[in-house]
């Protein structure tokens, strides 16, 4: 490793520049990355939801709609506007009265239920469905979105999933930038409060800086990524890997103490942070990849783009960050200052001397951690997660408020069914609970138009060679527990008809969201844990310090999740997923660097207490820098989005990193002097043979 670090010294300006000259591909890559803001297209491709909305757009040509509501215009200012939406790039067809019935034919010739569904005499507010040719989060039907807005008034909303997904999109591109400007801002005031320097906290985030560039920039070759992991990536890149460029900075200036030759003392520091930087970001890449393991594909995308920027984060920090280093020597000598972080002289006694009082509090907070941790209520409708001032938000609100519905879902049927069976399972469906309406070409033609009269364009919408298409109108929310079972009741219905027979739309698409994210919270925990686990028990050759650790940090993570639970604090359901995997493999660097500590202390003859007060003392400093880091770059996120799915994960990230950083610092010293004997069990030769040497010394 030596000599890696001396060609990396001697390549340094050729490494610089190298390094500046790639920010250019990678700055194209990120701008021509593609972004989906629909979190339900992560859903497996082969569930039937997922199958329905493929055959939507094979036999339709269509897979996204929206309800329009239009309050206080009269039918031929209505018809009028219903023309200029049609003509809307992407908008496949508009039903309203007039698609099939002329103005002239009074409304109330309508069925009773159809008529009271689509129209509010008391808000004087009328209901219309619009049909896109591309899917729910395409960029087409995102944009005829915006024109539909644009050319209609103050008194239409339009809503619906693509609505949603639409202002998803405008609020994230306005905040992704503030994250990080938020995220770059709290660091350096971390940075400047725990380095010695102030042009060292500027070369660490112009280093860390290019690595998510570089990994940004190459999410190109996923073709897409999704807007959650777009606007966490850069936060958590630059709270995770920060670790690595203070580790090396610390090594550089111990070097100093050893080698006045600048060169070669970063040479060392290189060699050092490789040995020991490597080992540790494999636990934190092993956290990562556990979200890949979910049949819920957002994990894939932010497991893979997480992973690739740690990776980057190594490679930058023993390349470019030494390289800027050595370069701009001079204007870190001159910026040098006295540490205004203190160095909390005597925890570590602290700690080891009253260990008991940590167990005993380590027990007492364990069981009401684990119960909030089980406890803690999430939510899937995604409008939740936005702010209510959005036009789809408002548009969703008012959907309720004048038409009492509140999600639409779409059946598929087999045109192998009669039109009998046709009626009588519409009929059925009518009368499941919380059901408006049920709108099919049996619909129309049994409002008493004959089928000639009914236009070829209104047909087609409705209608393909092996299936049709009927709107079911619900009044209850997507993601309740009311709107699951009525889909369940549904899918029994229209099973007994023909089994070929499908449920699909936002509501039975988050029922199986659900469904398999529950699975997902399972598979990833167990993964993580066995995962980082394994690689302990790889490092340390001993089974009781990777039980010990994981316990230690699963802790912090219990207690992390569970306080929503106990504050009433309702989370996204990715949260619960996610959070302990990323708190686990970001914070259990803290763990591993006071374990080895620790380890060393005692196979160099330490007694028990010192080696764990030792341990501690010498940890404390970087593990609270590190933790403060990973606070700083997620805290201001949490406290500024709008969107709540970003805001929630970033708080409880943050709010992880100082609840691990307690327990690492309090609890894990505890918990290797109470289990001091059964750790050192495994390396009892190796003691044994260092007290004879010892024995030996003092004999001759």
């Amino acid at each position: 490793m030596i000599k890696l670090g001396e060609k990396i010294v001697h390549a340094r300006v050729l490494i610089l520049i190298l390094g500046f000259v790639l920010l250019v591909p990678a700055f194209i890559g990120f701008i021509k990355t593609r972004v989906n803001y629909d979190i339900l297209a992560y859903l497996p491709k082969d569930i039937e939801t997922m199958v329905g909305q493929d055959i939507l757009v094979d036999e339709f040509g269509t897979g996204a709609f929206s309800m329009f509501v239009v309050e206080g215009m009269q039918d031929k200012d209505v018809s009028a506007l219903k023309e200029k939406i049609e003509q809307v790039e992407h908008v496949e067809k508009v039903i309203w009265y007039d698609s099939f019935a002329d103005l002239s034919i009074p409304k109330e010739l309508l069925p009773e239920k159809l008529y009271e569904a689509f129209n509010n005499d008391e808000k004087d507010a009328t209901l219309m469905a619009i049909i896109f040719n591309e899917t729910t989060s395409a960029d087409g039907t995102m944009e005829a979105i915006d024109e539909i807005r644009s050319i209609s008034n103050k008194q239409c909303f339009l809503s619906g999933m693509s609505a949603i997904v639409t202002d998803t999109k405008s609020l994230s591109e306005k905040e992704t930038p503030i994250y990080v400007c938020i995220a770059v801002i709290l660091s350096s005031i971390v940075l400047a409060i725990t380095m010695d320097s102030v042009m060292v906290p500027v070369l660490f985030l112009v280093s860390i800086g290019m690595a998510i560039l570089y990994n940004l920039g190459t999410n190109i070759f996923m073709g897409e990524i999704s807007y959650i992991t777009k606007a966490l990536a850069a936060v958590l890149q630059l709270g995770v890997t920060m670790d690595y460029s203070i580790f090396l900075w610390h090594s550089y200036k111990a070097q100093l103490q050893t080698y006045e030759n600048k060169e070669e003392a970063m040479s060392h520091a290189i060699a050092d942070t490789i040995t020991s930087v490597v080992g540790s970001s494999i636990t934190t890449v092993a956290g990562f990849i556990a979200l890949c393991f979910m049949s819920f594909t957002l994990g894939l995308d932010l497991g893979i783009v997480m992973a690739k920027g740690v990776v980057f984060g190594v490679i930058c920090c023993v390349t470019i960050l030494p390289s800027m280093i050595l370069i701009f020597d001079k204007a870190i000598r001159k910026t040098t200052h006295r540490v205004i972080l203190p160095e909390l002289k005597g925890i570590g006694n602290f700690v080891a001397k009253h260990y008991m009082i940590f167990i005993v509090l380590f027990v007492i907070i364990l069981i009401p951690a684990i119960y909030g941790y089980k406890n803690t209520d999430v939510y899937y409708n995604l409008d939740s997660t936005l702010p209510e001032t959005l036009d789809s938000v408002k548009a969703n609100a008012t959907l309720e408020e004048d038409f009492a519905m509140n999600s639409t879902h779409m059946l598929l049927l087999t045109n192998e069914m009669s039109d009998k069976d046709v009626r009588l399972l519409m009929k059925d469906i009518e009368n499941v609970e919380g059901v408006k309406f049920c709108l099919g070409m049996d619909s129309i033609l049994g409002a008493g138009i004959p089928s000639k009269f009914v236009p070829t364009s209104l047909t087609s919408s409705l209608k393909s060679e092996d299936w049709q298409l009927v709107l079911v109108g619900s009044e209850y929310k997507v993601a309740s527990d009311e709107v699951n079972n009525q889909c369940t009741e549904i899918e029994k219905i229209i099973d007994s008809y023909d089994e070929e027979n499908m449920l699909v739309g936002e509501a039975p698409c988050t029922k199986d969201l659900i469904t398999i994210t529950d699975k997902d919270f399972a598979t990833v925990s167990v993964v993580s844990i066995g995962a980082i686990f394994i690689i302990i028990l790889f490092v340390f050759g001993s089974i009781s310090l990777p039980v010990v650790l994981v316990a230690v940090i699963e802790f912090a993570i219990f207690i992390n999740m569970g306080i929503p639970c106990f504050t009433g604090t309702v989370i996204p359901f990715i949260a619960s997923i996610v959070i302990g995997t990323i708190q686990l493999g970001a914070t259990v660097d803290y763990a591993i660097l006071m374990t080895n500590k620790y380890k060393n202390g005692r196979l160099a003859g330490s007694s028990r207490f010192d080696a764990v007060a030792t341990a501690c003392q010498e940890s404390v400093q970087s593990i609270i820098v590190s933790a403060l880091s990973f606070f700083a770059a997620t805290f201001g996120v949490g406290m500024y989005s709008d969107i709540d799915m970003i805001s929630s994960l970033c708080v409880l990230m943050a709010r992880g990193a100082l609840i691990s950083m307690c327990a690492v610092i309090l609890v894990l010293p505890s918990m290797f002097m109470l289990f001091d004997k059964i750790i050192m069990f495994r390396y009892r030769n190796k003691l044994q043979n260092y007290v004879e040497a010892t024995t030996d010394t003092v004999n001759s």
